[in-house]
């Protein structure tokens, strides 16, 4: 019996208007649903081609580039001078500077922003296709601070370090990175597993307290560490850097950022009076990232105690002190910190 279904196995003979909605519904499994489109074509009994173009048609203008009236092949929306400008807004510009109350990119903005500037309407999946072939992907940035002055940094980097260098050499001295960090029962990184929509519950210690710690790592792959309870003042940090000093065979050049007891009175004159044995200079201010020494933090807390499950303070100590003391061991480990794109100056 002949049903009027022979338009199944002939898509000529569906009406453009119905047309339409097959094409959104195909392209809405792909690209919203993630369903494959070999998969999509089998359901929707359309060559396997179709369904490529109606997505390219999508990723160029839209839901609305699907209509029969568009015609295929049409000279794409985004053109090469929009990639340009797309690359160089991206690289050389914030959100920011266009009036929007973010600092982080995203296609939803990108695309308002062609529209603006070219007069087109082009879909965020159009842009994050443009993106893509652009070599951009979707990435945790980098946070700096906005107080940070590049012509310090520089001038650190190409007349001050090669002075320090050439100082460690005459006085045959090693250098190290020194660096403090705040480490609390609260510290917690990482992810976990859980089923789509319902997010993982962990059970963890609510209760307060923690060490501050102080440590200095050199690129022959030596970490030096003190865990202390309560905060780090002058008397604290030359207590380091007496432990530093104790029974070295070779000077001890620090490099230290900007805290304020780093800079003390205290301070200025413990370490005149052991100058043959320990000299002191400063980081650019507000550069963290230039100090291989962060690194510690990063993979005590981040990569160890921040996964672990901790229950009070005197359980934090036993784990802190063998995170510390593991790292120490790791040479390799140690060395690494000095080989990251910010760092590898100071290898």
């Amino acid at each position: 019996m002949n049903l009027g279904l022979d338009w199944l196995n002939d898509g000529r003979k569906i009406p453009d208007d119905v047309m339409y909605y097959i094409r959104v519904m195909a392209v809405h499994a792909v690209r919203i649903l993630g369903l494959g489109p070999e998969e999509v074509a089998r359901a929707y009994n359309f060559n396997r081609h179709c369904i490529y173009r109606w997505l390219n048609q999508y990723d160029e203008g839209g839901f609305e580039a699907l209509r029969s009236d568009v015609a295929p092949g049409a000279v794409p929306l985004v053109t090469e001078e929009m990639d340009e400008w797309l690359k160089q807004v991206v690289l050389s510009q914030s959100p920011v500077d266009f009036e929007y109350d973010t600092n982080l990119w995203t296609c939803a903005i990108l695309a308002e922003l062609l529209k603006k500037e070219f007069a087109v309407t082009v879909s965020e999946s159009a842009v994050r296709l443009h993106l893509k072939k652009l070599g951009f992907t979707a990435q945790k940035p980098e946070y700096q601070d906005a107080e940070r002055d590049e012509r310090e940094i520089e001038s650190f980097l190409n007349v001050k370090l090669p002075k320090i260098q050439n100082l460690a050499e005459k006085l045959g001295a090693d250098i190290g990175f020194q660096d403090e960090a705040g480490v609390g029962i609260r510290t917690r990184y990482g992810r976990t597993w859980g089923l789509r929509g319902q997010t993982p519950v962990v059970r963890v210690s609510t209760k307060r307290g923690g060490y501050n710690v102080l440590s200095v790592v050199t690129s022959q792959g030596t970490l030096r560490y003190s865990v202390k309870e309560g905060s780090i003042d002058g008397a604290v940090f030359i207590d380091f850097l007496k432990q530093l000093v104790r029974g070295r065979e070779r000077p001890l050049i620090l490099l230290v950022d900007h805290a304020s007891f780093h800079g003390s009175k205290l301070v200025r004159d413990f370490v005149r009076a052991h100058r043959a044995q320990l000299r002191i200079f400063f980081l650019p201010k507000h550069a963290p990232e230039l100090n291989p020494d962060e690194q510690v933090w990063e993979e005590v807390k981040v990569n160890q105690l921040g996964k672990q499950p901790i229950k009070d303070k005197k359980d934090l100590k036993k784990r802190l002190v063998s995170a510390l003391s593991s790292l120490q061991k790791n040479t390799k480990r140690i060395i690494s910190f000095f080989h990251l794109p910010d760092t590898i100056y100071a290898a």
